[in-house]
């Protein structure tokens, strides 16, 4: 390592947190902020670090990088073929939003158990319209991905007296709160047993499309399909389809194949489906999380440790 390191922070940063990050770098680095990269040209050659990405063709400027730093949970778009076949270390802020994506994906369980659009339309035409719901009380909750944000879902699903499976890459390592876990080749069994579907994994290239036509077959037909963590997880198609014929009972869905949702898209109006803008972890506290993770690897990069959040670039995560 050079006795003196330059670390490029992309994105706003408030004049608070360009102090902590240059204190966290000390005397060992010099730190330069800029709203992006392409203010960043002068000082891409003599880079070492670059906070917020490195798209693709960065890399073949800053021949002296050695940590590229996502803000992102899920590293998918950092993921370019230079940073996957380079000795550049990849790290994310993977965990910052765990516990606001298992809040939306109660919410959206219970709007969905109790039909809750039906009481806000309701409400909306002042009509009093009781009616006899469900509850979460005894059902299965399925995980798909249980990692940061399914391991606090599965806990706050005890919480609601449910029984918590979980279906993952790794079924071997045992998760708090998990009754059963599934690899990823008994995927239709474990969607056979849930009568509610989370999907909290990252898109990769042994997730992407996994939930086709045959997935939401072996699903029940009472059961409801919620996706908080990635678009393309699922095939729109497929999952329009499910939704449309009754194959399964609803969805609510916060990340979607295409983002914006374009206005024409059928998932507006599609039968008992909620759909919110990839809002889930939208909040301060997810900020501020990430930024917490940003900070301790700025020191342990300047002291030459190990840094924390490291992307497996093979896994995608």
């Amino acid at each position: 390592m050079s006795n003196r390191d330059t670390v490029v922070v992309t994105g706003h940063q408030s004049e608070e947190k360009q102090n902590r990050i240059r204190a966290a770098a000390g005397e060992r680095a010099r730190v330069e902020f800029v709203s992006s990269l392409e203010d960043a040209r002068d000082l891409l050659p003599e880079a070492t670090a670059i906070a917020g990405g490195a798209p693709q063709g960065t890399l073949a400027s800053a021949p002296n990088v050695r940590w590229v730093h996502s803000w992102a949970a899920g590293p998918d778009a950092d993921l370019t073929d230079e940073v996957l076949h380079s000795d550049v270390i990849l790290t994310s802020s993977v965990g910052n939003g765990a516990i606001p994506l298992a809040e939306h994906s109660m919410m959206l369980m219970l709007m969905l158990n109790r039909e809750a659009m039906r009481w806000i339309e309701a409400q909306r035409n002042k009509r009093w319209d009781r009616f006899t719901h469900a509850e979460l009380n005894g059902l299965t909750l399925g995980i798909f991905g249980v990692g940061h944000a399914g391991t606090d879902l599965a806990a706050k699903a005890k919480a609601f007296h449910m029984r918590v499976l979980g279906c993952r890459r790794r079924p071997e390592i045992a998760v708090p709160n998990v009754d059963e876990m599934f690899s990823l080749d008994r995927l239709h069994e474990f969607l056979a047993q849930s009568d509610v579907v989370v999907v909290t994994a990252p898109r990769t290239p042994l997730t992407a499309g996994v939930f086709n036509d045959a997935a939401f077959a072996a699903m029940k037909d009472t059961a409801h399909f919620i996706c908080i963590s990635r678009g393309g997880i699922a095939d729109d198609d497929a999952l329009l389809r499910a939704l449309q014929d009754g194959t399964i009972a609803g969805a609510g869905i916060d990340a979607h194949g295409i983002e914006p949702l374009p206005e024409d898209s059928p998932f507006w109006g599609a039968p008992n489906t909620i759909v919110t803008p990839h809002n889930g972890a939208t909040t301060a506290a997810t900020a501020s999380r990430g930024f917490e993770i940003f900070i301790g690897n700025v020191e342990r990069f300047v002291q030459g440790k190990d840094l924390s959040n490291v992307v497996d670039k093979v896994a995608g995560y």
